[in-house]
């Protein structure tokens, strides 16, 4: 029998179309508890983001969080150009065959948010219910250009607190003020190589995401809209007050339109919120749960 509060970790063989990878994921809960729910990282980010949120969900759930392919865990791809949302949705959908349950709720962060957009929004979905954190269909182009100015990024550090300081400062409207969360939630994220530390994911998965051209990023708004409008499970958008990311036009844009989304704005944070404080953990756990309810 699994305990609540003890992470395990697992992992499941993913095919693309260069071959066989392996994911890597974080389990949480009893084994053979029917409720599951999955949570997705961002771009640059890992499972481990969700520490917190799963110690906290795991008495009602079994929590898995994978490390989307090309971060942490979990293997790189052989083409760098197969680092886009439909091959994570193919990952998914194998991880969740491999839970062997047929329907999941899901709390997808900026990358994580449009692979479930893309997921919930297919015929037959496994996603019973939906919490896209600070990201839509559409996004700015000025954060999508600070972000391309960092991903990939040939950085190293000579310990783990310069590793600390440097994503403190880039990932500043994440809204973390103490130092012990920082570090809680860099330190998984980095990997020894010598005598240096470097961030933990392929820095190929920039080359997709650079090489994106105006007419490309216009056809995936148009794709993600009309997947979106597809959803019907009840759908919850959280937005930091001060994205940067996800407009407030566009979240109200989600509120009236597919499945009609709740909203929720979190003070006091850009992008994307990092759903580790009880303000963030309270909001996701009481609309899983009173959704379970109703």
């Amino acid at each position: 029998m699994n305990t609540p509060n003890e992470p395990r970790l697992h992992k499941v063989q993913c095919v693309s179309p260069s071959g066989l990878h392996s994911i890597a994921y974080t389990e949480w809960g009893r084994s053979d508890n029917p409720r599951v729910v999955v949570c997705v990282h961002g771009l640059t980010r890992l499972g481990r983001d969700f520490d917190r949120l799963a110690r906290a969900l795991a008495s009602e759930y079994r929590v898995v969080c994978p490390d989307m392919v090309g971060r942490g865990r979990s293997d790189y791809l052989r083409d760098a150009m197969h680092y886009r949302v439909p091959q994570y949705v193919a990952d998914c959908v194998t991880l969740i065959a491999r839970l062997d349950v047929k329907r999941v709720d899901w709390v997808g962060t900026s990358m994580g948010g449009l692979i479930g957009i893309a997921l919930a929004g297919q015929g037959g979905t496994p996603i019973r219910r939906l919490i896209i954190n600070d990201v839509g269909p559409r996004l700015d182009a000025a954060a999508i250009g600070r972000i391309g100015d960092y991903v990939g990024a040939p950085l190293s550090f000579a310990s783990i607190d310069q590793g600390v300081d440097y994503i403190a400062t880039i990932a500043a409207p994440f809204g973390l003020t103490r130092r012990e969360d920082w570090r809680e939630l860099v330190e998984p994220g980095l990997k020894r190589e010598g005598a240096r530390w470097v961030l933990h994911y392929d820095p190929r998965i920039a080359e997709p995401f650079k090489a994106s051209s105006p007419e490309r990023t216009r056809a995936d708004e148009a794709a993600l809209w009309a997947l979106y409008d597809n959803i019907t499970a009840p759908t919850l958008v959280l937005r930091g007050a001060q994205s940067d990311l996800l407009s407030r036009v566009t979240m109200n844009e989600m509120a009236a339109r597919g499945p009609k989304a709740k909203t929720v704005e979190i003070a006091g944070v850009g992008h994307a919120p990092t759903l580790m404080l009880p303000n963030e953990i309270t909001i996701v756990r009481d609309f899983l749960l009173n959704a379970e309810a109703g």
